[in-house]
């Protein structure tokens, strides 16, 4: 199993998805991967989410994960489906343990120093940073990193084509996620290959 770190830096984005309707998942991520984003994180916002995990894990390149897992529960529905890696909107000690028992790449959400410290103990360096913008922006990322030398981030929420380059100059930023490059819907297959392929050269 690829280690978080990895995963982060497969591309500069990490593409954050909602899906409807399951029969969208497969080309959607066909366009992703085309585009040169592997690492597609599929949000549990929907009823089809799981099997579109099911779906996307068949795509030749595509490393599938699994967002917005909140308690163990969830964990353990989103590793039945095949998640590759996990991703929640922040950090409570029954998931991180139940993840790490699980020796699953987990990336929990942090926006205050308290949280890293929680997560440093469990064992934990690399972190959402989340809700980003709302959070402070930049300027509250730069904070918080300084006194954790040892930490990376992958900052979410209000990132898009604009100011993601801005955020992956900070040498604690990994990748960034961004929704702009998968819109709900069904997929228009050259459009979000086209997205993900100038995402994909992002911060180069």
């Amino acid at each position: 199993m690829k280690p978080i770190e990895t995963i982060m830096r497969t591309a500069p984005v990490i593409p954050v998805i909602v899906i409807d309707e399951v029969d969208h998942a497969v080309p959607l991520a066909e366009a992703l991967v085309a585009g040169g984003l592997r690492a597609l994180e599929v949000t549990l916002r929907t009823p089809a989410a799981l099997a579109a995990i099911r779906a996307m894990k068949q795509v030749p390149g595509a490393v599938v994960g699994v967002g917005t897992v909140t308690n163990p529960k969830e964990l353990d529905d989103a590793l039945n489906a095949g998640a590759e890696f996990v991703v929640s909107p922040g950090l409570t000690e029954p998931l991180a343990r139940a993840a790490i028992a699980a020796q699953v790449p987990f990336l929990p959400g942090t926006a205050n120093a308290s949280d890293i410290m929680r997560g440093l103990d469990l064992g934990l360096t690399h972190f959402k940073f989340f809700p980003a913008m709302a959070a402070g922006g930049l300027p509250a990322l730069k904070a918080l990193a300084a006194p954790f030398g040892q930490v990376r981030f992958c900052p979410t929420g209000g990132i898009g084509p604009d100011n993601a380059s801005e955020w992956l100059a900070h040498e604690a930023v990994l990748c960034v996620g961004g929704s702009w490059v998968c819109p709900r819907g069904a997929p228009d297959r050259s459009a979000v290959e086209a997205l993900a392929r100038e995402a994909s050269q992002l911060g180069s």
